[in-house]
């Protein structure tokens, strides 16, 4: 086997060389869910691909109806294959006035952890496909070999919610076939604590319209004689919540199980700086579910937030009318166990319930997906411990986390094969926010990881 120490001080010498390809990575805007951005999301999969052939792979660009996936296949040795995911599309970059630099002209500037990278894209997921490209090319470059067989999938939609990826992978199963699906594009505790996430929340996303006159009405000559659809909608918002901050759907809470004790401690010893959470989001104090921690709240508890609200006269100065419709954005965070499908009807009812005889209501789904829950005990995890426990000075955390990646459960569904969620993100990188950064230093250490990752699974069969 070869020497991961060597392969690693060569990522080290080439350090300076990996940010400026990340910076021409993230230079691409490649806002995949908007067609004015379709050519340049395109251009980026293509520089991805010559990426991955300039160090060895056999890379493709693989059609979709959307965005085209890329897909590389290299390495060698007797370890099973593994498969590792990501994405190239990013969100939106608005509201473009908040940006402190253009949102595709990365900068590197000081932050609180030395240098960080900031651009659209930086954390989520650009930069962290890199660690796993950069650590391919420490390997390529120090060995001339990478140690065990391995596929890149990177793909084009996941911030539209991957219309196309199931069908892609149904399509291509036997290929993409791995022992483990490796994801970088979750947390860690801090830039020196690393983590694996067991847990993710699922997501039900719905919209919610609410129509009464048949056009907006003079407030003066209508008045308090007709139903306003934005005091209706607000008056059945409200009444999603009690006082503790529970969420009051019939069924809300079914199937979501206790988290033991003993795990919300070890969590709690692990160091979740709460204070500095809440204050990423200019925030001192948190709020929610009553009787929870900040921590159980994003880990252990299901969720319901208003996205979006409009409808009525939203711009400058008065325009006296009571409109006709007004509408709701709602998602979900759903922890393993609860049926998403389940909900939604419950929000459904929870609208028709309460819907006045004199208005009608439209409710549309907009994304279902289960929680998922992931073997913290496999042998992947273990080698992704043993690799992080050599970079990092503090020990791996089996952590959870608050958001969604649907991505893990249709791997499941269609491969059969688990995710192992080995990010390097932390809370206060903004993303989805202006100015969303990357610290260099978990840029850095995520690229050993993955290096030293690569040498620990050569010796799982």
């Amino acid at each position: 086997m070869e020497d991961a120490d060597r392969v690693v001080a060569q990522a080290d010498a080439a350090f300076k060389e990996s940010v400026e390809r990340l910076k021409a990575f993230l230079r691409f805007p490649s806002i995949g869910t908007d067609p004015a951005y379709h050519e340049d999301t395109r251009r980026c999969a293509e520089w991805l691909v010559q990426e991955l052939r300039g160090i060895g792979f056999d890379a493709s660009l693989r059609e979709t109806p959307g965005m085209p996936v890329v897909v590389a296949h290299g390495g060698e040795g007797d370890g099973a294959r593994l498969l590792y995911y990501g994405h190239y599309d990013v969100q939106p970059a608005d509201p473009l006035d908040l940006w402190e630099s253009p949102p595709f002209e990365p900068v590197v500037k000081e932050g609180k952890n030395g240098p960080q990278v900031v651009a659209r894209g930086a954390v989520d997921d650009k930069g962290q496909v890199m660690t796993i490209v950069e650590a391919m090319r420490a390997w390529k470059a120090a060995h001339g070999r990478i140690p065990v067989p391995v596929t890149l999938f990177i793909e084009g939609e996941e911030e539209g919610h991957s219309v196309n990826l199931e069908p892609f992978l149904r399509a291509n199963a036997d290929e993409l076939k791995a022992a483990v699906c490796v994801i970088s594009d979750t947390g860690m505790l801090a830039p020196d604590r690393p983590a694996v996430t067991t847990t993710l929340r699922g997501l039900a996303y719905v919209e919610a319209t609410l129509t009464g006159p048949a056009h907006d009405l003079h407030s003066g000559m209508y008045g308090g004689a007709v139903p306003n659809p934005i005091d209706e909608l607000c008056r059945i918002v409200a009444a999603l919540h009690d006082d503790e901050g529970r969420v009051t759907l019939e069924g809300f809470y079914d199937g979501v199980a206790a988290t033991p004790k003993e795990q919300i401690e070890a969590w709690r010893k692990a160091g979740l700086d709460e204070a500095a959470f809440l204050a990423s989001a200019g925030l001192e104090e948190g709020s929610g579910e009553a009787g929870y921690s900040t921590l159980e709240r994003l880990w252990t508890r299901p969720t319901l937030d208003c996205n979006g609200v409009w409808g009525g006269y939203t711009g400058e100065g008065s325009k006296t009318v009571i409109p006709s419709k007004a509408s709701v954005k709602l998602s979900c965070r759903l922890m393993p166990g609860q049926d998403p499908e389940a909900v939604f009807a419950s929000i459904e009812a929870h609208f028709r319930r309460r819907c006045p005889a004199n208005c009608k209501v439209t409710v549309r789904d907009f994304g279902l997906g289960g929680g998922i829950g992931i073997d913290a005990s496999g042998p992947y995890v273990e080698a992704a411990r043993r690799a992080a426990e050599a970079v990092f000075p503090h020990p791996l955390t089996l952590v959870g986390c608050g958001a969604s990646i649907p991505v893990v459960a249709v791997i499941k569904r269609v491969l059969d094969m688990d995710s192992l969620l080995l990010g390097f993100g932390l809370d206060d990188d903004r993303i989805h926010s202006p100015n969303e950064k990357f610290d260099l230093v978990c840029y850095e250490r995520g690229i050993k990881t993955h290096v030293r990752f690569l040498a620990e699974a050569a010796g799982l069969k």
